[in-house]
């Protein structure tokens, strides 16, 4: 099958993904989203741009590099920090630390970063650099496994997605798109014959309050949801759960007749409850995390949703 081996942005692939689909996968994720949910556990896929994380705790301090990271950066924005005691209890040391808002994110200390406590989120790669990385992995695809495209939103890089889901076509292999649905609709019927399953997000019914949670409306989401099932796409509904934000019934009932109405084409519902376990990496890359507040549902509401859903005669699990 014909393809183009274009470059594209992402910032991971991950291999025995139980989470990204059926079975064992192999997940690539893309850089970049139009969406900016208040509770993404992955701040990194957000933006195209490649962005400078930090990690302190692999930081041996200034005194094993010589200062090579302060040095090379031409903004100023990475400082020595205040001395402390290191980790094996050898004497002080002296880590840095990054001023924000001199930072450019030019990557240069992340270059001489000796231990990669300084590390660029993201890297450029091409159609056939992914290709044989992931096929690498085939004989670990069980219980319908294969291969996840995911992002970020992998559909804002379009001719990456497209080319390399057209790239895996030949090799056999199952492959799913995880998306947020908001793209194009012939975007979407152009990729459609090279994808076997849609994960899609549905994160709220009510597009102004869609609007508030990730910034933008849910129109296009909803109504491309609307055109896969009426071309035959297999899709797998994901439902996030965030506590005060989208756990409100009516949404949530909202959300299971929309389900309903997409007919056959919905194999499985899975509900998404809220974690924390994203929080650190909001650290890593000097970002604020907004929903401090807000706590994981406890197991007896879930359970109770998941029963909701079953109730409209949805297969429905729990994520």
């Amino acid at each position: 099958m014909e393809y183009q081996n274009v470059t594209g942005h992402i910032y991971d692939i991950q291999g025995y993904a139980v989470h990204d689909g059926p079975g064992i996968r192999t997940t690539v994720f893309t850089k970049g989203c139009p969406l900016s949910c208040l509770w993404c556990h992955s701040p990194e896929s957000q933006k195209h741009e490649f962005e400078l994380g930090y990690l302190p705790i692999k930081c041996l301090g200034v005194e094993i590099c010589q200062n090579a990271c302060v040095d090379v950066c031409p903004e100023g924005a990475v400082l020595i920090d205040e001395p402390m005691e290191a980790l094996n209890g050898s004497g002080m040391i002296q880590k840095v630390k990054i001023d924000r808002e001199k930072c450019t994110s030019c990557l240069k200390c992340a270059g001489v970063c000796m231990t990669k406590a300084l590390y660029a989120a993201g890297w450029d790669t091409t159609v056939d650099e992914v290709y044989d990385r992931v096929i690498k992995d085939v004989g670990f695809f069980k219980n319908g496994g294969g291969i996840t495209i995911s992002g970020g939103e992998a559909m804002a890089q379009f001719d990456f997605t497209y080319n390399l889901a057209k790239r895996l076509k030949d090799s056999g292999v199952h492959i799913c798109l995880d998306t947020t649905g908001f793209a194009a609709t012939e975007l979407f019927e152009k990729i459609l014959p090279y994808i076997d399953l849609f994960l899609y997000d549905i994160k709220h019914m009510d597009t102004a309050a869609h609007k508030k949670l990730t910034g933008i409306g849910n129109e296009k989401i909803l109504s491309n949801a609307q055109f896969l099932a009426e071309h035959n796409a297999a899709l797998q509904i994901r439902v996030p759960v965030i506590p005060k934000l989208t756990d409100k019934e009516t949404n949530l009932r909202q959300t299971a007749e929309f389900c309903v109405s997409l007919g056959e084409a919905v194999k499985l519902v899975q509900l998404l409850p809220y974690h924390k376990t994203g929080r650190m990496k909001y650290d890593r890359l000097g970002w604020q995390y907004k929903l401090t507040n807000v706590e994981p549902p406890d197991d007896d509401f879930m359970q109770k949703t998941l029963e909701m859903f079953r109730g409209y005669g949805l297969n429905c699990q729990l994520h």
